[in-house]
């Protein structure tokens, strides 16, 4: 891949969240090679997506390499764009073609491109320029509209100031998620067949249906309660996790994510926003004992003898004395060096609790995981002017979502 098309790649996955899509395309109909091609797929109160619009956003996902399914996540966005760039024409809000320009200008230089270059590589990979000018114009309009209409409500407070610098942390407000898992073992003989039942769980919109799954196939220990986990920091989970889970809408299920001998999936029961952030995780430490047998009935209460038997990492030493070195890691990684598997399952103890979800050597080695403590990071030049910042775009970002909510429940949407 040359490296201009990397960098195209890597800006467009930083700016995609505050671009938030597309607008109305205008190519003309000889663009399309097959008929029908225009035609209407969706109506968004008065305004329509076409067919072909919707195959223009599916390639730009599938460039991307956007978490999930990328025909149903290019219907979802195109949806909301349509609503975005309505409520902002209903203001008078309209970006000249000055601004616009001037949009698409920025965005191609995140990856050291001209506009004219960064054009050129996304023809290359099928995705027209008006694709990438409506885009541009949809996120410039809703950002112009929230400005106007919410300005007066993202005012902070000395008060709300002074508690983010007593925290210790960034400043911005935490957002939290309610999930629910499905972790199901596949050995490489049963690597397709668990790949299709993964595929078909993922389709669920059903808490309950998705629960029952749980109890059926999963390996984690919250399959007795239907997968279900308690609420959680997004920050707590793997960083490889995060926009996976962001993209969900409550129902909504991951796509199949595959990990060492097993394919994980997770459900949005519900997102909030709370208060303040505890300081970011520098790293973690956790302690893996490698017990042989993998998910064996005797090797599985084994695991909960020893479990039964250790408070903390540093009883380990004890069980692994006289066996050889590789039976026992133990390390202190920051949260993106850690393999995902393990982050997942880190993310949901506490200091001295324990997972046997995991296996290695083709589902031959359970793996025995503790987690020891989390260090976290402490900015040291946090300034007031970037807290203030920093919690009024997140106040804006949290308003924004409330009025798109509203915007859609309000729509007529009617699908082909």
């Amino acid at each position: 891949m040359p490296l201009e098309f990397t960098r195209l790649i890597r800006a467009l996955t930083v700016a995609m969240p505050l671009l938030l899509g597309t607008a109305g395309l205008t190519a003309t109909a000889t663009t399309a090679q097959a008929q029908g091609l225009f035609a209407p797929a969706i109506q968004v109160n008065e305004k329509v997506i076409t067919v072909y619009e919707l195959e223009q956003r599916e390639r730009m996902l599938q460039v991307l390499n956007a978490p999930g399914d990328p025909r149903k996540l290019a219907r979802e966005q195109l949806i909301e764009d349509r609503l975005r760039i309505q409520a902002s024409q209903d203001v008078g809000i309209r970006p000249t073609e000055e601004e616009v320009l001037g949009g698409m200008d920025e965005f191609a230089a995140r990856a050291n491109l001209s506009r004219a270059e960064f054009v050129q590589a996304l023809a290359g990979a099928g995705v027209s320029e008006q694709t990438f000018r409506d885009f541009v114009l949809a996120g410039m309009s809703w950002r112009q509209l929230v400005q106007a209409r919410f300005a007066g409500q993202s005012s902070v407070t000395d008060s709300e100031v002074d508690r983010a610098l007593s925290s210790g942390g960034t400043g911005t407000s935490s957002v939290r998620v309610l999930l629910s898992e499905i972790i199901i073992p596949a050995p490489p003989e049963e690597a397709d067949a668990v790949r299709a039942q993964a595929d078909r769980i993922a389709q669920l919109t059903s808490e309950s249906a998705f629960s029952a799954e749980a109890r059926k196939y999963s390996a984690t220990a919250s399959r007795d309660a239907g997968g279900r986990l308690p609420w959680q920091n997004i920050t707590d989970l793997p960083p490889v996790l995060r926009p996976l889970v962001m993209a969900l809408s409550p129902g909504q299920v991951t796509a199949p994510i595959p990990i060492p001998n097993a394919v994980a999936l997770f459900q949005m029961r519900a997102i909030e926003e709370t208060g303040f952030t505890s300081p970011e995780v520098a790293a973690i430490e956790y302690a893996a004992y490698y017990m042989p047998g993998g998910r064996s009935a005797e090797t599985l209460a084994r695991a909960r003898v020893l479990a039964s038997k250790v408070d903390r990492c540093d009883d380990l030493y004890g069980v692994a004395k006289g066996q050889p070195e590789s039976v026992l890691d133990r390390g202190s990684l920051p949260p993106s060096e850690i393999p995902t598997d393990i982050a997942m399952e880190l993310s949901k103890l506490d200091p001295g609790e324990v997972s046997t979800a995991l296996t290695r050597s083709d589902g031959q080695t359970l793996v025995f995981l503790m987690l020891c403590g989390r260090t976290n990071s402490i900015s040291e030049d946090a300034s007031r002017e970037d807290l203030v910042l920093g919690l009024r775009n997140r106040r804006l970002s949290g308003l924004a979502d409330g009025y798109l909510a509203q915007l859609r429940a309000d729509a007529r949407i009617i699908e082909q």
